[in-house]
């Protein structure tokens, strides 16, 4: 039996992630007080066990920006969803991977 190509897709089935995961999400903005508290924040509310000593940090070459990788524990598709959607639309924010 095929699928016509337009019919959608079970998000499920077509997820590499296994669900509750560890997931890194790096974020980058300029090298300024606050940013990284700003960066736990939206981090806490989305997963309220985040583990804020896990965070990494890596300054750029010329130390203007900061690159904060956190660990969440993933639990939904719409969780990653909204977290990638609250941290790109933090003004301090520049880009989120």
């Amino acid at each position: 039996m095929t699928t016509a190509p337009d019919a959608p897709l079970d998000a499920r089935k077509e997820s590499l992630i296994e669900y509750p995961s560890q997931f890194p999400i790096k974020v980058m903005g300029a090298k300024v007080d606050g940013f990284v508290h700003a960066v736990t924040q939206v981090a806490e509310r989305f997963d309220p066990a985040f583990d804020a000593s896990t965070i990494e940090l890596r300054p750029s070459k010329a130390g203007n920006y900061l690159g904060v990788t956190i660990t969440v524990t993933a639990t939904s598709r719409e969780q990653l969803d909204d977290i990638y959607r609250a941290l790109s639309s933090h003004p301090m924010v520049k880009v989120v991977l």
